[in-house]
C-alpha cells in the first residue's frame, strides 16, 4: 500500500529530529515537532497521538519501507540514531522503487512540449541519470511512443494559456490543400491529441461550426486583441469525442453502426483490442472462426484508415456507403500495383 503524504512528513521530520545530535528528543518532543509540521505543511491542527508516532518508529526501524533506521533509546526515556551519520533520506532505493521511478521518469517526458513542465527537466535528468546508475546501466524495458521531429509542439504551452484565459487568438494556419496560410479568428477551446499529434479545436469568428486544426500545420499564434471571445453552446468536450475515431468530426454528425466480420487470427485480436468502447459481437462463425462485430461510430477519415488497415483480414457489411468507398479504394491501390 502506497505510503500517505501525512506519514511521509512524519518520517522526515523524525528524522530531521534524530539526526540533531545537539539535542535530547522524548516521545512528546516528536509528537510536538511531528504535529508542527503537519500544521505548517498540511493544514492539519488536530495533534497526533503517542501511538501513532510509536508506529512510526517502529515502521523506520523496520525494512517496509526499506529504511531499517537505527533508531535506539537513551536512558529509556531519549531516542536517536544510534549511527550519526544516518539518515532516511541515504537509504539505497529498493528494486521496485527503481521500477516506479523509471516509469514516472518516462510518463513525466512525455510532457516536455509544455513550457509549464520545463522546469521539470532538470530534475527529470537528474532522476533519470540516478536511476541508471542505480540499475549499473541496465537497459530500460519500458517505451514510450513519441515523435521528436513533430512540428508545432511549441504552440502548446501559448495555446494553453490562451485557451484557460479565454482569450480570442489570431492563427495563420496552412492546411494540406492550400499553398499560402490562412488568417483565422479563432475561440479556442481545447488541446487534443491522437497517436503523438496535437490538435486544437475552436470556433472560427462568424461561424457556427466546430474547427479542428492541427498544430503541425500552425505557423504562427498571437492574441487579436478586440476580439469576443465565442462560446459554442452544443460543443461538450467532456463527451464529445465517445462516439468518434481520432479527431475528425463535426457538431452534426451522429454516431452510425458500423458492422464488419474479421477473418483468421485477426478476429482474435480486434476482440481482445476493440476497435471502439461500443464494440460488440454480432455473430462467432465456427466454420472459418470469423466473427461479425458492431461499432456505433462516426464515420470518419480516421475510421476509414483503421479499417483498410486490416486488409483482406476485414470486411464492412453496413452501412454500404463505407463499403462501397473501402472498394473504390482497394480498387485503387490494385490498381497502382497491376503491372508488378
Amino acid at each position: 500500500m502506497p505510503v500517505s503524504r501525512n506519514a511521509l512528513i512524519r518520517y522526515k521530520t523524525i528524522d530531521n529530529c534524530l539526526r540533531n545530535r545537539f539535542r535530547r528528543w522524548t516521545l512528546d518532543d516528536l509528537i510536538e515537532a511531528c504535529s508542527e509540521a503537519l500544521a505548517e505543511y498540511e493544514g492539519i491542527y488536530k495533534g497526533i497521538s503517542r501511538r501513532t508516532i510509536q508506529l512510526d518508529l517502529q515502521v523506520m526501524r523496520s525494512e517496509k519501507l526499506g529504511y531499517n533506521a537505527p533508531i535506539i533509546v537513551v536512558d529509556k526515556k531519549f531516542y536517536t540514531y544510534e549511527d550519526p551519520d544516518y539518515s532516511i533520506t541515504n537509504s539505497p532505493l529498493s528494486e521496485a522503487d527503481i521500477d516506479r521511478v523509471s516509469e514516472a521518469v518516462e510518463v513525466l517526458k512525455q510532457l516536455s512540449g509544455f513550457s509549464q513542465f520545463a522546469e521539470m527537466d532538470t530534475l527529470v535528468s537528474r532522476l533519470e541519470d540516478r536511476v541508471c546508475a542505480t540499475r549499473h546501466q541496465r537497459k530500460p524495458v519500458i517505451y514510450f511512443e513519441r515523435n521528436d521531429k513533430l512540428r508545432g509542439l511549441h504552440h502548446l504551452t501559448p495555446l494553453y494559456h490562451h485557451i484557460i484565459e479565454n482569450h480570442v487568438l489570431k492563427i495563420k494556419y496552412l492546411p494540406f490543400t492550400a499553398r499560402q496560410p490562412r488568417e483565422l479568428i479563432v475561440s479556442p477551446y481545447i488541446l487534443k491529441e491522437y497517436r503523438n499529434r496535437w490538435f486544437l479545436l475552436g470556433k472560427l469568428k462568424m461561424q457556427k461550426t466546430l474547427r479542428i486544426m492541427a498544430l503541425d500545420r500552425i505557423e504562427s499564434v498571437e492574441r487579436a486583441y478586440g476580439e469576443r471571445f465565442e462560446e459554442l453552446p452544443d460543443f461538450h468536450p467532456e463527451t464529445f469525442f465517445d462516439d468518434v475515431i481520432g479527431v475528425t468530426k463535426a457538431l452534426q454528425d451522429k454516431p452510425t453502426e458500423v458492422i464488419f466480420t474479421v477473418f483468421g487470427d485477426q478476429s482474435q485480436y480486434v476482440l481482445t483490442k476493440p476497435l471502439h468502447s461500443s464494440q460488440r459481437i454480432v455473430e462467432r462463425h465456427r466454420k472459418d472462426r470469423s466473427i461479425t462485430f458492431s461499432i456505433k461510430v462516426v464515420v470518419n477519415y480516421e475510421l476509414e484508415r483503421l479499417l483498410l488497415g486490416y486488409g483482406d483480414f476485414i470486411k464492412v457489411l453496413q452501412p454500404q456507403s463505407l463499403a462501397h468507398r473501402l472498394q473504390a479504394i482497394f480498387q485503387q491501390a490494385a490498381e497502382l500495383y497491376r503491372h508488378f
